[in-house]
């Protein structure tokens, strides 16, 4: 293929990304919301517990509408409201995590934050009561079977559903490299299935999921919506699956694309990624600029080999075709949107997690690495609960024996 990059730039190269670089388009500040899926897990087992609508039940008093039930009754899902300053949101996120925390212990129970459980039966999943779930299960069947994936979402305000959709056009090619960034689901049943992210091959199976088309305009988007519908590949809109979405029912666009987030660091990372990447890419739209269109099997083909690898080794530039080291592409990402990083004062948050990244790894190198010294997926466990909540790592002596010394 040619040599197309993005916004015009040249391949970065492995160094230190130059997030100091010249001021682009700034756009307003824009707002972010976070939506985060996690597991309740039983401690001495350590394999998901079916108690998702006892949790929700348990910590509504304290956290309202911010918590909420999920299509499996192994999970729960947190909220923020919309904030312009990340460290309202990180706040946010990291009250929720330890009040639902919490809330399960009282329960007797865990929370996790990763991709996919590392224990337990997979399928069929326990579905929490509900007529849209009923009506999904249904129609999609053997589908919802193994949905045991957590994913974050994050929401970045755009009033104007039009935006949102020539937005989503200029995202796509950078899919692959949140995906990288992000992946946190190496583990499925008890094993290492050898993906950095299971939960994207996973997702990957519903009939509208993975990255999104291409829209020639919101008119398309509003025909390629209805034709689906009528063709009764969605039950709703709600059903859209894409990584990049218009949110159905909110002034907003919802990237999907990430595992949920193994600490409150690595959401607030993905956090200040998508709304710069969205913010540079608002701008370019406003100026008239037109997206990059990477083949859309090309683009298939990155988003799997980002799925498999994560951060290490190469990854397909969606524009290329070419592999390029993978740490090349996040650093031409942060170049990329380092003005909007600037301008939205997250620029030093992301460069000390971008270095931490680079160090520690992305959640699956870490699950891999607690897995390491002993062999042991209970030991991953451990460490997904205590890295999903610090209040997880002190909750009783008596009831942490009895959970590392059980069989």
């Amino acid at each position: 293929m040619g040599s197309q990059h993005r916004s015009g730039m040249a391949p970065a190269d492995t160094a230190e990304p130059d997030l100091d670089s010249a001021p682009g388009p700034v756009p307003e500040p824009l707002t972010v919301g976070i939506e985060e899926e996690l597991l309740l897990i039983d401690p001495v087992t350590r394999t998901p517990s079916p108690h998702g609508p006892r949790l929700v039940g348990e910590a509504t008093g304290e956290l309202g509408d911010r918590i909420s039930t999920e299509l499996t009754r192994y999970q729960v899902e947190l909220r923020t409201d919309p904030h312009t300053r990340l460290k309202e949101a990180d706040d946010q996120i990291r009250s929720a995590r330890t009040t639902a925390a919490r809330a399960a212990a009282r329960l007797g129970l865990r929370i996790a934050s990763t991709g996919t459980p590392v224990h337990g039966r997979t399928a069929p999943v326990p579905v929490t009561p509900g007529a849209r779930y009923a009506r999904s299960v249904a129609h999609f069947r053997a589908l919802d079977d193994e949905q045991i994936v957590c994913a974050c979402h994050i929401h970045v305000g755009l009033p104007d559903p039009r935006d949102a959709v020539h937005v989503s056009n200029h995202l796509r090619p950078w899919l692959p490299t949140l995906t990288a960034l992000t992946a946190n689901s190496p583990f499925w049943a008890g094993r290492d299935t050898g993906y950095a992210s299971w939960r994207t091959t996973t997702w990957g199976r519903w009939p509208v999921a993975g990255p999104p088309p291409y829209f020639e305009s919101p008119a398309h988007f509003d025909d390629l919506v209805h034709t689906l519908l009528e063709a009764e590949a969605l039950i709703d809109r709600g059903g859209l699956y894409w990584d990049v979405r218009p949110s159905h029912h909110l002034p907003t666009i919802e990237i999907r694309v990430a595992d949920a987030a193994l600490t409150p660091d690595d959401t607030l990372l993905l956090t200040a990624v998508v709304r710069a990447l969205t913010a540079t890419a608002l701008a370019a739209v406003r100026a008239g600029d037109t997206a990059p269109r990477p083949a859309p099997e090309v683009l298939r083909a990155a988003c799997w080999r980002a799925a498999r690898d994560g951060l290490s080794g190469s990854g397909i530039d969606p524009l290329t075709g070419d592999l390029v080291s993978q740490a090349a592409l996040v650093e031409e990402l942060l170049n990329t949107i380092a003005p909007a990083l600037r301008r939205h004062e997250d620029l030093d948050l992301v460069r000390e997690q971008w270095r931490r990244l680079r160090t520690e790894g992305n959640g699956a190198d870490r699950q891999r690495a607690a897995h390491r010294p002993r062999s042991s997926t209970q030991d991953v466990v451990d460490h997904i609960l205590s890295a999903t909540c610090r209040y997880q790592g002190d909750i009783g002596a008596a009831g942490e024996e009895a959970w590392r010394t059980s069989p």
